[in-house]
């Protein structure tokens, strides 16, 4: 499984440590959800201005968020529908698309929920594999399945609430 994180941001210093606990997260939400085959995820932490610009190219919307998810599968009944061309022929993984978090977004939400910066960027590492993996939140028993599907993820990385 190949978790891949490009820090793209200035505004707030990531150590190690962080970059390995998104990879973590990452990696046990897969895990968790029953996702075994060989993967590819790209990661990339920005600042407001720059996934503000990717929220209005891609939402139409013009304003920061703190994570967007681009999936590259497609789901069937909720399985992924992986094709023989999906798979990369060379190292046998599944490409399952991008996450994009603003770190200065994750500094802010943190704050304001009065919880620590690491549960908030593996919380935004987390909620965008979900995506990844096919689940959403437009439904209420979406949502809902969704929360604990993270919070399941964050318990086991010592991250509670």
């Amino acid at each position: 499984m190949a978790v891949t994180v490009y820090n793209r941001q200035k505004i707030i210093s990531l150590p190690r440590e962080i970059i390995s606990l998104i990879k973590k997260g990452v990696r046990l939400c897969a895990r968790q959800n029953g996702f075994t085959h060989p993967y590819d995820v790209w990661i990339t932490l920005v600042d407001n201005d720059r996934i503000a610009q990717i929220n209005e190219e891609h939402r139409n919307i013009q304003a920061p968020t703190d994570v967007l998810s681009f999936p590259l599968l497609d789901f069937s009944g909720g399985v992924l529908d992986i094709q023989p061309g999906d798979i990369d022929p060379h190292t046998k993984r599944v490409a399952l698309g991008d996450i994009i978090i603003s770190v200065e977004k994750a500094q802010e939400q943190a704050d304001a929920y009065g919880h620590s910066f690491e549960r908030e960027i593996a919380f935004l590492a987390v909620h965008g594999m979900l995506h990844l993996l096919g689940y959403d939140h437009e439904q209420p028993d979406e949502e809902k399945d969704m929360i604990q599907r993270q919070e399941r993820v964050l318990q086991e990385l010592n991250l509670p609430r």
